[in-house]
């Protein structure tokens, strides 16, 4: 087990092990190296700095005009995409029960609004019943109660007076 190696100030001389003191003084020989490199890389990019700044001055003094012109379409640009996802942001969804109101209002029963959202699906008599597990007639007459209720004539209307009143998406 080694045992930890405790800085130079804390120990004397003498009761360091003579491969510390060596490491601390190769450390203390490129320390001053060390430091005289790391000024010199700082005074070197500050220069770099300096120099890039330059260059920008001078080419934003010979290109104001570009400069002025793209920012604009930039900022016509960023209006224009700001502009568009506002207006083409989609509706909220409606609830999965659609309207409650104007479904009790209009005393439509949880079957009927069932068989009223496989209508506006686009499935047919026989698919509404299959996927509801009811038969066909009944599918029927549920549907003969939708147009009664809803003021409809054809299976499109009784689809478009249900979008009308927010009773299916």
């Amino acid at each position: 087990m080694r045992r930890p190696v405790l800085p130079q100030r804390l120990l004397p001389q003498r009761l360091l092990p003579q491969r510390t003191r060596a490491a601390l003084q190769r450390r203390a020989d490129w320390l001053p190296a060390a430091r005289r490199v790391a000024l010199y890389g700082l005074a070197l990019a500050a220069g770099t700095a300096v120099l890039q700044w330059l260059d920008y001055l001078r080419l934003a003094r010979a290109h104001s005009d570009d400069i002025y012109i793209l920012l604009i379409a930039a900022a016509f640009l960023a209006l224009g995409v700001m502009v568009g996802m506002r207006l083409m942001r989609p509706a909220p969804p409606l609830p999965a029960e659609g309207n409650v109101q104007a479904q009790a209002g209009l005393g439509i029963s949880a079957r009927e609004m069932a068989v009223l959202r496989e209508l506006a699906a686009g499935r047919s008599n026989k698919e509404i019943a299959l996927v509801l597990d009811i038969s066909p007639n009944t599918v029927k007459t549920h549907l003969a109660r939708l147009f009664e209720k809803l003021g409809a004539q054809r299976r499109t209307d009784a689809v478009n007076r249900a979008r009308e009143l927010g009773l299916v998406p």
